[in-house]
């Protein structure tokens, strides 16, 4: 079984014995030790750094700077000063900045892929395409919409305008590092708003990476700032600033309630994307096999370590003995393995702490009552933060499995005894961010999908449109990413009668 990836697109790296050879620049890209505030590499305020460990290995890997208050404060005003000019650039103009941004970093394509790799353990069959291509398309898209939107209408006897948001903190995670910094950052450029972004800092390096294409497109200074550090140092201290705006987070459920918390003591602007815990609701009349591969595949990307993950597989009860001999035997052919082999299927997750704990969640889904079908807790290599990928079946709705957000290999099988009972279970969570139906009745689908309370719903494994919103309810979080519904979070309404 190969999971969905870009494997074609490997040829076009340099390889050695199914190893893609090191690019020349990665060594540098390894440690830094300045954070990127006005234009220029700034020495950060104090000498503390961040130690970044390869999870493969359990090895340093590298370091970046562990920004303080201090550090943001400069970043922030870096950006107040640069938002007026930024703002009343002309859109066309910001549009052929961000196409510069792309082409920039385009040219770290290489580099790129193989940081991806190592900070977070992301098989290079996947880095490519999902963590790297995708974050240049939304600039170039970005680029186009903001030449396609109009930024003044006239209703009745008002103009209502759309402005700039303001000075924009982006706070990315270690999941998508890329993908999710470049998800903020391109709609808050292309509304004209000024970004400070705090990656995570169990993997800030690509983020380094970025900030160097922004200076080589000529971004002007004050724009894009860097600052690396902690959540609770560099992120606690960008939510609560009084000159930041508008605050985005991509991150855990937790870390999207302190940082709403932090913000409303200034009545700011949060976007939030957080948790899920999503269903794929597979009805009486699918194609088995392709629905419990396709569910798989999905849920096992990235190692698991996505938030889109559907972790809970919903099947007709009398068709669950099914559904497990055909997920076992999937999971039998997956490869686990060093992520920079371009044969491995599932690599490491982030951390030693998450490791763990998605072992812990195994172990608890076992003790009530759940059935190892593949997988278990035992490490399925000696070295490594890695978690063999694991189906449970038989799990039931009121289990931890079924109900908190595990993000790892982990896929739960939950039987069902009719279609009502399929969409109570699927919504029976407190997160609301992803799902599917399976079905061969397209009709039948589609009806099943509106009564998913979800932000979005696959339906027989439709690609994701990068252009359609994305986004949670209930507790996976405010507000939209991507497409026009992306950029209007970083836009203000004006009306002017006259």
């Amino acid at each position: 079984m190969t999971l969905l990836g870009d494997r074609e697109e490997l040829e076009t790296l340099p390889r050695r014995a199914g190893y893609p050879i090191e690019p020349p620049q990665l060594q540098h890209a390894l440690t830094r030790r300045r954070h990127f505030i006005g234009g220029k590499w700034v020495d950060p305020a104090c000498d503390h750094s961040l130690a970044v460990v390869d999870p493969t290995t359990e090895e340093e890997l590298g370091r970046a700077p562990a920004g303080t208050r201090e550090d943001v404060n400069q970043a922030v005003a870096a950006a107040a000063a640069a938002a007026c000019g930024w703002a009343s650039t002309p859109p066309t103009e910001r549009a052929g900045a961000l196409r510069r941004f792309a082409e920039a970093l385009a040219r770290r394509e290489d580099l790129l892929v193989h940081l991806l790799v190592r900070e977070v353990g992301t098989p290079i069959s996947l880095a490519r395409g999902h963590q790297v291509s995708f974050p240049l398309w939304t600039l170039r898209r970005y680029a186009d919409l903001i030449e396609e939107i109009p930024f003044e209408e006239r209703i009745g006897n008002s103009l209502v305008l759309r402005e700039a948001v303001g000075v924009v903190a982006a706070i990315s995670p270690w999941n998508f590092p890329l993908l999710l910094a470049v998800n903020k950052v391109a709609p808050a450029l292309a509304a004209g708003s000024p970004v400070v972004l705090k990656p995570s800092e169990l993997a800030p390096l690509t983020s380094f990476v970025l900030a160097e294409a922004a200076a080589d497109a000529g971004i002007p200074p004050g724009v894009f700032n860097l600052v690396s550090g902690s959540g609770p140092t560099a992120g606690a201290a960008l939510a609560e600033h009084p000159d930041v705006a508008l605050v985005s987070l991509t991150g855990s459920t937790a870390a999207g309630r302190r940082v709403a918390e932090l913000a409303s003591a200034t009545v700011k602007r949060v976007q939030l994307e957080l948790g899920g815990k999503s269903a794929n609701v597979v009805l009486d009349d699918a194609d088995l096999p392709r629905a419990v591969r396709r569910g798989l595949e999905q849920c096992f990307w990235n190692n698991g370590q996505n938030c889109m993950a559907w972790s809970r597989m919903l099947v007709p009860r009398e068709q669950r003995e099914e559904v497990m001999r055909l997920a076992a035997a999937a999971v039998g052919s997956l490869r686990v393995g060093n992520p920079l082999d371009v044969e491995t299927d599932v690599g490491p997750l982030i951390s030693g702490h998450q490791r763990d704990r998605v072992r812990g969640y195994v172990e608890s889904g076992l003790a009530e009552g759940a059935k190892l079908v593949a997988g278990g807790t035992e490490p399925p290599r000696s070295r490594g933060y890695y978690v063999a990928p694991t189906v449970l079946g038989d799990v039931t709705n009121g289990m931890k499995v079924a109900q908190e957000e595990i993000f790892g290999p982990v896929l739960c099988i939950l039987p069902y005894s009719s279609e009502e009972e399929a969409i109570a279970i699927a919504n029976e969570t407190p997160y609301g961010l992803h799902g599917a139906v399976f079905s061969a009745d397209p009709e039948r689908a589609g009806a099943v999908a509106r009564r998913l309370r979800t932000g979005m719903v696959d339906v027989n494994g439709a690609p994701l449109n990068p252009d359609a919103p994305f986004g949670g309810c209930k507790q996976s979080g405010l507000g939209r990413e991507l497409g026009r519904w992306g950029l209007e979070q970083y836009l203000e309404l004006k009306s002017v009668q006259c």
